[in-house]
């Protein structure tokens, strides 16, 4: 699953003014949900929900969402719906619900029907779509870097791709592009649990799915049941503290994003580095050994590339790979061993474990860039990316490049969002939210779930102490655990509890005339 691609983010230039915060919205009725067997999964249910594409304006314009469901297993009471964002922003429910559906808790799973959806803009949904054939996307796709562009050239190339990506955009249909935003889909989200019936929302979101939740849990406090918000943005970095002033940094940069991922990688060559070579495949002997190795690597790609796989197109490859530890760190270390000898590596096979009971849809960049541009901002010089991008390597290496320029697409697009929400961020909600951290996470910092605790009127954290992006795919039963008893009856974890993961990213070898031992992540 990808859960926060990250190739965007941000800003831009409004085409209206949004409207003020305080303008009343009518009343909406609940769209009706015609479930049927999904097509490619009986054991999914599908449906569309028609909602205004604006909800100041209802009876104007309608939109739709795709749907999907999967009925509660177990044979004892049903204890409602859980709703469920799989982050991006722009990742597909329809697809990554029945994907991850088994990494959920098995008691959440026995006991709650779980509902995800493609939010507006995005895939089966009514889409942001900017290109007229698949031939079209495909080479605008083509005539850009991977990853992060290297050097003047590429740093051209890459701005005014994404610069004629903002025009075609505007072109098709600009009025959907203004309703996009993170609110839009928060009041979406209020509509569908409508739908179902549920008189609260009880809610999972993960990466950027937890900034959807903290802005549901600020537009409608009184309708949270129970919230658990996995590896979480900083909304006030997201939003740079609601400031109208220009910024100087990009919401990644921000919210340190750069930083931790640095420090998992850290971690990944460190770890990586105190197993054999059987147990990691680009270990050099040692932890500093093979930090060097990999450094080393890097800088040969800068200059001879191996085919199609560029320093660019390396680094953001490591970044993402990062995400899941089981088994994506050890394929990580075969590509850079690949790379290392010489060799082009093979592509990852996709997994024939994933179900995918609906039509994957197109989810180009453009949709996550709708989203995100709409409701987070970012430098509107094009030209000031490269001084950002060098001093993020100077405090994150690698990592930073990647970061800085994730949310260069935004310095050019042409909307911001009609109606976005932008705080304050802790109204008392109903019920206190739970809080998931991740100690080293690639994407979302833990600072982030820190802040957001904080942020939040009522929230407890949970740290993980941990790898990876997202404790939903990476963490063992401690988690599943507390968020069990938490959805089923509202039992919070005690002040200051931690999980540790239940195995390491790679086997430690067997110290002399011991016992090997496990091992855990620490608290940045």
């Amino acid at each position: 699953m990808v859960i926060a691609s990250a190739v965007f983010c941000s800003t831009a230039l409004t085409t209206s003014d949004p409207a003020p915060a305080d303008v009343p919205f009518p009343p909406v009725p609940a769209p009706r949900l015609d479930w049927k067997p999904c097509v490619e999964g009986p054991e999914f249910d599908c449906a569309v929900a028609k909602v205004p594409l604006d909800y100041l304006d209802p009876g104007r314009r309608t939109i739709e969402l795709a749907v999907v469901r999967r009925k509660a297993t177990g044979p004892g009471r049903r204890a409602g719906t859980l709703f469920f964002n799989p982050g991006g922003p722009g990742g597909p429910g329809t697809v990554q619900m029945p994907q991850n559906y088994d990494s959920f808790p098995r008691e959440v799973r026995e006991r709650f029907d779980i509902v995800s959806w493609d939010p507006r803009g995005v895939g089966n949904s009514t889409a942001v779509n900017c290109f007229t054939t698949t031939e079209e996307a495909v080479a605008w796709n083509a005539g850009k870097p991977a990853g992060l562009p290297v050097g003047e050239q590429q740093r051209a190339a890459w701005i005014a791709a994404f610069a004629d990506l903002g025009r075609r955009c505007e072109r098709r249909d600009p009025e959907l592009l203004r309703h996009v935003s993170t609110a839009d889909t928060a009041r979406d989200l209020d509509q569908l649990r409508q739908a179902v019936g549920d008189p609260q929302l009880t809610y999972l979101g993960v990466s950027y799915g937890t900034f959807l939740g903290a802005t549901y849990a600020n537009l409608f406090p009184g309708k949270v049941r129970a919230m658990v918000l996995d590896s979480n943005v900083d909304p006030q970095a997201w939003t740079n503290h609601a400031s109208d002033a220009e910024p100087r940094l990009t919401p990644f940069l921000r919210m340190g994003s750069d930083v931790s991922a640095a420090a998992t990688l850290d971690q990944f060559l460190t770890l990586c580095g105190s197993a054999s070579t059987a147990g990691c495949g680009f270990s050099a002997g040692g932890a500093k050994a093979t930090r060097d190795k990999f450094d080393e690597l890097m800088r040969r790609l800068r200059q001879h590339p191996m085919g199609d796989w560029t320093y660019g197109r390396t680094v953001a490859d490591v970044v993402s790979a990062l995400y899941v530890v089981h088994p994506g760190w050890t394929d990580l270390a075969v590509r850079l061993q690949d790379l290392w000898q010489g060799r082009v590596p093979q592509s990852a096979a996709p997994s024939a474990a994933s179900p995918v009971p609906v039509p994957v849809p197109y989810t180009g960049d453009e949709q996550a860039g709708s989203i995100l541009c709409s409701d987070s901002p970012s430098p509107r010089d094009p030209g000031v990316y490269h001084a950002l991008e060098e001093a993020a390597a100077l405090r994150a290496g690698d990592a930073g490049r990647f970061w800085a320029w994730a949310a260069e697409p935004c310095a050019t697009w042409p909307v911001v969002a009609a109606n976005r929400y932008r705080g304050p961020w802790n109204e008392p909600t109903a019920h206190p939210v739970l809080v998931v951290g991740t100690t080293y996470d690639p994407a979302t910092p833990y600072a982030g779930s820190q802040a957001v605790v904080k942020d939040l009127a009522s929230a407890r954290l949970l740290t993980n102490h941990g790898y990876g992006h997202t404790a939903l795919i990476n963490s063992g039963d401690c988690v599943r655990g507390y968020e069990s008893r938490y959805f089923l009856d509202g039992t919070l974890p005690p002040v200051g509890a931690t999980c540790e993961p239940d195995a390491r990213p790679f086997p430690a070898p067997k110290p002399r005339g011991g016992i090997a031992t496990g091992g855990g992540g620490k608290v940045v």
